[in-house]
């Protein structure tokens, strides 16, 4: 048995996570394992490693799924931050009103949605994707579905990316967060179901609290969990998907020929650009990973874009292609904490997807400005210059 290699990589380095790739793949051959100094985490950067760890939650708990003790501490109670059995029961009631059956009768409606706003686009010829499009999308279908009203609508946006943040190392972006996730929680810990809107998910929360379907007092931290870790994903996954389709219109004139491969282009999006590019978990004793030994407490960096571009699982993991249909791919999670909204994510995706390939011929854009992010990897700005529409 040995230690695992180590590296001097800043995984949190304003470089490193503007463009992580580089970094991963030097990684990845260094070992499926690497401690890394500089953030004092054991980094899992092989795919096949990854899904292990992420299917063995006793080994690797998610009792620290940030990389600073104040967030775990403020995630506590939650189902992102909880094992079994704790955990399946605070889920259950988050993946209720995401099932497939509950999500059907939104399909219609977020489709509609969509197709109107790419149609409106199209039309003005020119926009800002992401403010027009990637943010004004997800914040719209999430508020509705949870029954969000007033002041919550206006300040989701800046809750969800703190409360993505804030996971991070407590760095400079970490502690300019706290406060502004700190309005969140605070927000969660007070609202009542009169809050939301009637006929909601977030009412069904508190309805499930009322009949002890959860422990009391946690429907707050229910409603914190869609907006905490649904908002922001979604935002970068949208505006991913605007960024590659711009940048490959041969990908895209694919889907406008065969409008079947919606659902393997956006996992195609998924693998090819991760939403979330580093999450947390603890070793909860000495674990054996290919001969080397991530010691018990060591606190984990699972690198989920690191894994999706493993040339070991993908054949051209650097190539974006949507008829490859990556169904296993990482970004999602696995296991018990495998994303409990990726159902309405992939509807809201799939939407975009297919008003985009209907609509649209070519997207001529500008440059895509990004901003250093902890955890979140995703476009600030991408300037759509010119449609030629289909």
């Amino acid at each position: 048995m040995t230690t695992p290699p180590t590296s001097d990589v800043d995984l949190f380095a304003d470089e490193v996570v503007l463009d992580p790739y580089p970094v991963y793949a030097e990684l990845r051959e260094q070992g499926p394992v690497v401690h890394l100094r500089k953030n004092d985490v054991h980094a899992l950067t092989r795919y096949a490693v990854i899904r292990d760890a992420l299917s063995d939650w006793e080994s690797f708990s998610s009792t620290s799924i940030a990389f600073n003790p104040m967030a775990n501490e403020a995630l506590t109670g939650t189902s992102l931050a909880s094992d079994p059995p704790v955990h399946t029961q605070l889920r259950a009631t988050l993946t209720e009103n995401l099932s497939p059956r509950a999500l059907r009768g939104l399909k219609g409606r977020i489709e509609a949605k969509a197709d109107a706003l790419v149609a409106e686009l199209v039309e003005k010829g020119s926009f800002e994707a992401i403010d027009a499009l990637a943010r004004v999308f997800p914040l719209e279908v999430v508020a509705d579905l949870i029954g969000f009203t007033g002041h919550v609508r206006d300040n989701m946006l800046r809750w969800g990316q703190a409360a993505m943040q804030v996971i991070g190392p407590m760095n400079q972006r970490t502690a300019e967060s706290f406060p502004i996730a700190g309005e969140l929680y605070e927000w969660c810990s007070q609202v009542k179901a009169s809050d939301l809107a009637e006929g909601s998910v977030g009412r069904g929360i508190f309805d499930a609290e009322a009949r002890g379907a959860i422990p009391p007092d946690t429907a707050g931290h229910i409603i914190h969990q869609y907006l905490g870790a649904g908002v922001d994903t979604t935002v970068a996954a949208i505006g991913n998907i605007v960024a590659l389709f711009a940048a490959h219109p041969d990908q895209l004139d694919l889907i406008r020929e065969n409008p079947s491969l919606v659902p393997g282009a956006f996992n195609e999006v998924l693998r090819f650009w991760p939403p979330v590019n580093a999450w947390g978990r603890r070793a909860t004793s000495d674990v054996d990973i290919d001969g080397t030994v991530i010691p018990a407490g060591a606190q984990i960096a699972v690198l989920l874009g690191a894994g999706n571009r493993d040339p070991r699982h993908y054949e051209n993991p650097d190539a974006f292609l949507v008829e490859r249909n990556p169904i296993d791919h990482l970004s999602f999670g696995y296991g018990p904490h495998g994303c409990a909204g990726q159902g309405l994510a992939r509807l809201e995706a799939h939407a975009v997807i297919e008003a985009l390939s209907r609509r649209v011929k070519r997207l001529v854009v500008g440059p895509e400005v990004r901003v250093p992010s902890n955890i979140t990897r995703s476009i600030e700005e991408l300037p759509v210059l010119e449609v030629i529409p289909a």
